[in-house]
């Protein structure tokens, strides 16, 4: 079954480092969470707000291996108030209709969606 997994992370620093560390532990905490490997990923969305710049999202997501699946890197909306230096992710997936889906929310973000949080 075609699902969808969300997950958010926050950054120190605008350096490229910072934002490749943090996607890539925000993405391994999707995948092992949800016990997904790259042949079950269909697609994954990645946006940064805009004081990220230093460094693509996916570029992390190559690095951890997924260079077939398509990745897309796209600007948060600059809501007023919202919280800064946030990277966010919509990982589809074909996923056993059976299982739940486990959403993950990482250092600062658990605060965009307290409902979906879990201890990891």
């Amino acid at each position: 079954m075609l699902r969808a997994v969300r997950g958010a992370i926050t950054v120190d620093e605008d350096t490229g480092e910072a934002i490749h560390d943090r996607t890539a532990e925000l993405l391994g905490e999707v995948l092992e969470r949800n016990a997904l490997g790259a042949d079950d990923l269909v697609s994954i969305i990645f946006t940064a707000t805009e004081d990220l710049t230093a460094e693509f999202p996916a570029v992390a997501a190559r690095a951890m291996g997924l260079v077939r699946v398509p990745l897309l890197c796209a600007r948060e909306i600059p809501v007023v108030a919202s919280l800064p230096m946030c990277i966010r992710l919509l990982a589809h997936c074909y996923v056993p209709p059976e299982r739940e889906i486990r959403h993950v929310f990482l250092r600062d973000a658990v605060r965009l969606r307290k409902d979906l949080v879990e201890e990891g």
